[in-house]
């Protein structure tokens, strides 16, 4: 059976934005959000990106959407390098890239009734009378489970779960193929986060749809995702498939972040994965592996040298010196919901 088509290949993508001072705004340094990521994605499959705040997750995001320039990298839709294209060409391109944000409430205009939300899109993008876009505008209400005479309702009208929903909606006008979720349930109640999210598994199989969705929830992650790369400093330490990444983690920032995942069983014991530090700032990143300064197996090589994102098995990739080519126990965090060991 053939793969299926390539939606978004990203490769070598970075964004430092300027850290500017004093009354000329003079430049004193940068922000270095994304450097070097690089992943693809397949239509009808989501890509998971998980990390701390401040690890450049939704700086990629944004970046994908072309919210703003990149400072250097190459971003492929469906084949075509958009990573330059400016006006018209930027315009036609985007209608085959939406957005689902993190607050259900703020990303929606409170003006506009949830039918003009939806049909604003459409208008901007698609030749159809105000009363095809209407009928869409009900017909994609329907589709994300939203009754059709909540057209002429407001946002404060409805609930956290029900503005999500219409976000979705709005995202679905303009039919597609590609959409980038950003943290797209941390905002809801957990009872109606997994409504949201079977929904959006949903979309996918019927239109075959291609997600990025970002999250620091690891539960999320391994609900939706086919395959999860994790980030830290605005690298991507470690990218595989769901099952092996939560089960074999080879990097050891993946490792402690499933350690940290609370249990629901009280009986279940684990070993502990504690982190010494915090985070550094992403404006004066660590030399060599951006992780040195908290891995608890760190040596000399690690401090000086960047290490590659490389292939250690088939579809899993780590950006570890130690882990690169030999592991050191092969994920001593493993699933969250069983005990780990030490190998």
């Amino acid at each position: 059976m053939s793969e299926a088509p390539e939606v978004l290949a990203v490769e070598n993508l970075t964004k430092h934005f300027p850290v500017r001072t004093g009354i000329l705004g003079r430049t004193v340094g940068h922000v270095r959000a994304a450097d070097g990521v690089s992943f693809r994605i397949r239509r009808g499959e989501t890509l998971g990106i998980v990390g701390e705040s401040g690890s450049g997750k939704s700086t990629v995001g944004k970046a994908v959407l072309r919210l703003f320039d990149v400072t250097a990298g190459t971003i492929r839709l469906h084949g075509t390098d958009i990573t330059h294209l400016t006006g018209r060409a930027l315009r036609e391109m985007r209608q085959r890239m939406q957005m689902v944000f993190q607050d259900p409430y703020a990303s929606l205009n409170p003006r506009l009734s949830a039918g003009d939300i939806i049909m604003e899109p459409l208008e901007n993008f698609t030749p159809l009378t105000r009363t095809e876009r209407r009928e869409r505008a009900a017909g994609l209400l329907d589709r994300v489970g939203l009754r059709r005479d909540a057209l002429g309702r407001y946002p404060h009208e409805f609930s956290g779960g029900q503005r999500q929903r219409l976000g979705v909606a709005r995202a679905l006008a303009v039919n597609p193929s590609l959409i980038v979720a950003d943290e797209p349930v941390s905002a809801l109640d957990v009872s109606v986060q997994a409504q949201v999210l079977n929904l959006l598994i949903r979309l996918q199989r019927e239109l075959d749809l291609a997600y990025l969705f970002i999250s620091h929830d690891l539960a999320v992650v391994e609900h939706i995702s086919h395959r999860v790369g994790v980030m830290y400093l605005g690298k991507i330490v470690e990218i595989a498939d769901k099952s092996t990444l939560f089960e074999s983690p080879r990097h050891p920032y993946t490792e402690a972040l499933l350690a940290a995942v609370p249990t629901p069983d009280p009986t279940l014991k684990r070993e502990r994965v504690i982190l010494s530090g915090d985070i550094p700032s992403p404006s004066h990143p660590p030399s060599g592996c951006r992780f040195h300064t908290r891995c608890p197996y760190a040596e000399a090589r690690c401090r000086s040298e960047v290490p590659a994102l490389r292939q250690v098995a088939p579809g899993h990739d780590v950006a570890c010196h130690l882990r690169g080519v030999s592991s050191l126990g092969s994920g001593t965090a493993g699933d969250p919901r069983r005990p780990a060991s030490r190998g």
